[in-house]
């Protein structure tokens, strides 16, 4: 029994690298969180499409309205435009066209607008969802490597002067919702004290500026990312802080620190090699959670300032009940958060050993 044992090990250990990264996959750790994260994805998608359809004022019948009292149509013709208009046969059952979505979902068809009629959801997303990137992934770099720094600080100065005052704002800023901070800025800064030209900076770069890549186009589409990027900032950062805070201070309690100080180690080295490159790694993971949150995380920010992300589409698309675009960007913002999950599983798994030894002895 023993020697089959060892010898099953042995032939396991002799498979090829792609043959034991399947059986991983499929007896082990991530089988499960893919079926998860899929599952999740599906039920998004289909509480999405059956919600926005009980939404009032329909504005597919408000557009077959619309023919049949200007170019005096049938109801019958009017809904056989629309229907072709929109890739949806609306005589039939909402489950049948819940059917039909679907199997237009697997090609990668996620209808056509119905304010922009004709226009494809997927050209609209891609049209808005690069400044939502840009200006929420530029706040999140800067509110991450602020809050790093600032964390550290706080935990290597604990019960001083310095962390009980950045410690209270951290908790301040991290406590107020965005939008109230979008409202102030825009009022106090923008209208009060003029210190923003709020009209100029309207939407994601100036009318007469081309999109290239060119030191003109950039600094034009930071002019008008910069209130947004700030917005960001000032809200997120107090969490990392706190965050970054607490991770350095249980590490700096650990054994291998104080016998790193014992040794005699340079400050700054205990500081970077013993203490930050551990404390790091909650940071981490949370910061891969956030990457997926970048898509959706900024809706009111972006309506507040008039910058035309895709939070920006979406607050427009339920203003028009224009439900193609509503069920496309929903189903970007869920697979992304999904997405980043996954992310920070993976990444925890090999950061933390003791995680990746937990999933290997569970294979």
């Amino acid at each position: 029994m023993v020697s089959a044992s060892v010898t099953g090990k042995e032939q396991g250990a002799l498979a090829p690298g792609w043959l034991r990264w399947g059986r991983r996959l499929i007896h082990g750790y991530w089988l499960p969180r893919l079926f998860k994260a899929f599952l999740t994805v599906y039920i998004v998608i289909t509480l999405t499409f059956f919600l926005v359809h009980l939404l009032p004022g329909n504005p597919i019948q408000v557009y077959i309205n619309n023919l049949i009292s200007q170019y005096s149509m049938t109801y019958q013709q009017a809904q056989s435009e629309a229907s072709s208009l929109y890739s949806v046969d609306l005589s039939k059952p909402v489950l049948v066209q819940y059917g039909e979505y679907l199997g237009h979902l697997v090609h990668g068809d996620l209808g056509t607008s119905i304010t922009a009629q004709g226009t494809p959801v997927t050209s609209i997303i891609r049209q808005y969802l690069p400044w939502t990137l840009f200006s929420v992934g530029i706040g999140l770099a800067v509110s991450v490597t602020i809050g790093i720094l600032l964390g550290v600080l706080m935990a290597y100065k604990r019960e001083s002067w310095f962390d009980h005052v950045l410690s209270t704002l951290a908790s301040l800023l991290s406590s107020i919702p965005n939008y109230l901070v979008g409202i102030m800025v825009l009022i106090i800064f923008g209208v009060r004290l003029g210190w923003f030209d709020i009209a100029g900076m309207r939407g994601s770069y100036s009318p007469d500026v081309h999109p290239q890549l060119s030191f003109h186009f950039i600094t034009d589409a930071l002019y008008h990312a910069e209130l947004p990027i700030l917005v960001y900032v000032i809200t997120t950062v107090g969490a990392w802080m706190l965050l970054m805070k607490s991770s350095t201070l249980s590490v700096l309690e650990e054994d291998y620190v104080t016998v790193a100080r014992a040794r005699g180690l340079h400050g700054a080295r205990v500081m970077i090699a013993y203490v930050g490159r551990n404390a790091v790694l909650p940071v981490f993971t949370q910061l891969a959670i956030s990457v997926g949150f970048i898509v959706g995380g900024s809706v009111l920010i972006e309506t507040i300032f008039s910058y035309q992300g895709i939070g920006y589409l979406l607050t427009n698309s339920v203003n028009t009940r224009d439900y193609p675009v509503m069920q496309g960007v929903f189903m970007v913002i869920t697979i992304s958060v999904v997405v980043a999950n996954l992310l920070a599983d993976f990444l925890y798994v090999k950061l933390d050993p003791r995680i990746g030894a937990q999933a290997g002895a569970r294979q």
